[in-house]
């Protein structure tokens, strides 16, 4: 009896993926790309003047509808708070959540998502007045913290003032632009957030940028990057691939000004990068040019930091932990061989 039941079961498993029309196949079918942001964080998703979204997490979409349709306009930004993108993700009516997300192990074994590579090396933090005095974040015992309802924040809040032995009330907003609100009007003494996002918040979001100071304390890991759902590998490949040829392009010199001059590059590994030679395609199912379209439309990893959140841009960040690994850094492209 038990023999059967297995074999049943192993029946039914095996008849799913013949019926089931996978996300490269629906996204190809639809002829768009649905992409889950932030609906409105400098740097990474906003739409500008003209409407057109901007940013880090906006650039990694395009890069993946470059390499699945062939075309980086050919996505739909779709900004939703950080539950709803989960949810929607989870739900299939986005195929790709790319939205300063932290990649953490409930969202991986509790909520059926997988991490598809790193964009952003982040930790959080905290913002005060300078008014208030607070250098320490022992110093925020019986203090009105703001944070992301449902946010990776939330929990690394209050497991620090555990660890540290201290009370605060929370000040739950549904998106970082109620944070920002909720701080200007005082309704909290401090923020706890990703610190690029306090960055942002106070280069952006505070009259007086420098009224507020930001504690040195950095009080957790955020490695932020896509998230696609369970259950379809070869889509978790083909995004975690885009992510990775974005920083190779880098390692390599390779971007928008110089991919089609490239290709004529004798070394082997730009040859296949760049679609010359075969071999990168039909593990994914993309054509060979895949990353070709992927670094001449969008560009190579530090064009898109420096544009979105770098010098180029109002922000003027550090990289940082962002930098290549042979700049001091923590980005590593993987093989592609």
């Amino acid at each position: 009896m038990r023999q059967t039941l297995i074999l049943g079961l192993l029946a039914a498993l095996t008849a799913l993926p013949a019926t089931a029309q996978t996300t490269l196949e629906q996204v190809r079918a639809r002829g768009e790309l649905l992409c889950a942001t932030n609906a409105g964080l400098p740097g990474f998703a906003q739409a500008d003047v003209q409407g057109i979204v901007r940013g880090l997490d906006a650039d990694t979409c395009r890069a993946i509808a470059a390499a699945a349709l062939g075309d980086a306009n050919k996505v739909r930004f779709i900004g939703l708070t950080t539950p709803q993108a989960l949810a929607a993700l989870r739900e299939g009516s986005v195929d790709v959540a790319s939205r300063n997300l932290t990649q953490t192990m409930g969202r991986d074994t509790d909520l059926g998502l997988a991490p598809a590579g790193t964009n952003f090396n982040d930790g959080q933090g905290f913002l005060v007045p300078v008014a208030s005095g607070i250098t320490d974040p022992k110093a925020l015992d019986g203090k009105r913290v703001c944070v992301v309802a449902g946010s990776s924040n939330a929990q690394a809040q209050s497991d620090v003032a555990r660890r540290l032995g201290i009370r605060t009330t929370p000040v739950e907003a549904p998106a970082f632009t109620g944070l920002r609100d909720d701080y200007a009007a005082g309704r909290c003494d401090a923020v706890s957030a990703d610190m690029s996002g306090l960055i942002v918040l106070r280069q952006t979001g505070t009259a007086d940028p420098a009224a507020h100071r930001l504690l040195p304390d950095i009080i957790s890991r955020e490695p932020l990057g896509p998230l696609v759902r369970d259950g379809d590998p070869h889509w978790r490949s083909l995004v975690f691939w885009v992510v990775n040829v974005m920083l190779e392009g880098e390692a390599q010199d390779i971007g928008t000004t110089n991919a089609a001059a490239r290709r004529a590059d004798p070394s082997p590994l730009v040859r296949r990068i760049l679609g010359v030679e075969p071999g990168l395609g039909a593990p994914l199912g993309l054509p060979d040019d895949w990353a070709f379209q992927v670094l001449s439309q969008v560009g190579h990893y530090g064009e898109v930091f420096e544009r979105s959140l770098g010098q180029g841009s109002a922000l003027k960040l550090d990289r940082g932990l962002n930098a290549l690994w042979n700049r001091g850094g923590l980005m590593y492209p993987i093989p592609m061989r």
